[in-house]
């Protein structure tokens, strides 16, 4: 079967922890394979992705090789798979817009993005890029606050022809003037915002939804996350948060049924970053309700994960429910496997419904 091709927009983390983990799930057999939902969709296995185009902005990355862009500075994920062999696709010079806070130029390069001096990218080249090098869909992998930026480059693939995977909290698919342009092409969408595979938000959703289906009362919640990449020194500025904090909060709110938390009882969101933490994150959260008798019950929990893979098995089930909708012929949002793989999908479920409705997708059971 053909491979899927794939264009990416952001050689950071999460794309290089996502590359590095294609090569290394292509040797892997699998009954050896951890860290998927699904081994094989519709024919399609980890290993049949192959990154054929990719932009990004920094003076590092640009013009390199993507398999050499992806060790690049800032770049600080733990080594999943180093070897790998130089694929000929050069990492293009994207577009700036307001993927870039202003408040990184006072911290060391190694930490922070670093501009190239080559001209941006126009509409019509990144179009031309992705048409001439057989992508079938575009990732999205800008900082969050990119809002301009998302919105670029769900453009280019609409003009491209092409699926659209947004896997950062800018609204795309969950915009119901985004969702008609793409199901007016008949290109499929999935988004917005990628939900790892085990890590702060998708805990703290089945924590909430435990609390509701054992009677307990929620009255209040927070989740506080630290880590020392660039996405936490990008957020360190407050004004970009504001799709982030939207999107982290309806995930969790969204398994409360009808009674919902008041703005004042519900914190979920970055605390700080810590340069020596990397790539690695750490969470905690505090939930406070009561019981039977009106008895308080606390829960405390601290979870440490490395950050940009624990999206990456996520990521290549979303990119091949992508594939299936393009090989059916379905466009618009991909409303099952949003709900499953994102953040703040269209239409929220709990994680077991999604999952089901998604297996149901994926058997053809059910369209989207």
């Amino acid at each position: 079967m053909a491979k899927i091709r794939i264009g990416i927009v952001g050689i950071g983390n999460c794309a290089s922890a996502l590359i590095q983990g294609i090569e290394y799930y292509r040797k892997k057999p699998e009954h050896e394979a951890v860290g998927f939902m699904h081994w094989d969709i519709g024919g399609y296995k980890p290993g049949d992705i192959d990154v054929v185009a990719a932009f990004d902005i920094d003076s590092r990355k640009v013009g390199k090789d993507i398999s050499e862009a992806v060790f690049c500075p800032p770049n600080c994920t733990r080594l999943l798979f180093g070897d790998i062999l130089k694929k000929g696709v050069t990492v293009n010079m994207g577009r700036i817009l307001d993927s870039v806070a202003e408040h990184m130029k006072n911290y060391d390069e190694k930490h922070r993005f670093v501009l190239s001096s080559e001209k941006e990218a126009g509409m019509e080249q990144v179009v031309d890029i992705l048409k001439r090098s057989g992508s079938h869909m575009l990732l999205n992998y800008l900082p969050v606050g990119s809002e301009k930026g998302a919105r670029f480059y769900a453009e280019c693939a609409l003009e491209a022809g092409i699926g659209f995977e947004n896997n950062m909290p800018a609204f795309i698919a969950s915009d119901p003037v985004w969702e008609k342009r793409f199901s007016d092409r008949r290109l499929p969408v999935i988004g917005d915002d990628i939900k790892s595979q085990l890590v702060a938000t998708i805990v703290h959703r089945v924590l909430a939804n435990l609390f509701r289906n054992r009677g307990v009362k929620l009255h209040r919640t927070y989740q506080l996350n630290t880590g020392g990449n660039t996405d936490f020194l990008n957020m360190l500025d407050r004004n970009r948060l504001a799709s982030k904090k939207k999107s982290k909060t309806e995930s969790v709110q969204s398994q409360l049924g009808v009674e919902r938390l008041s703005d004042e009882n519900i914190h979920i969101g970055p605390s700080d970053w810590v340069a020596w933490q990397k790539d690695n994150k750490v969470c905690f959260i505090r939930m406070k309700g009561s019981v039977f008798g009106d008895i308080p019950v606390e829960l405390e929990l601290r979870l440490s994960v490395e950050d940009s893979p624990n999206s990456g098995g996520v990521v290549i089930d979303a990119i091949r429910c992508c594939k299936l909708a393009l090989d059916r012929g379905t466009g618009g949002v991909l409303y099952s496997p949003s709900a499953c793989f994102m953040k703040h999908p269209p239409r929220q479920f709990t994680d077991e419904e999604a999952r089901r409705m998604t297996d149901d997708f994926i058997a053809g059971n059910r369209r989207k």
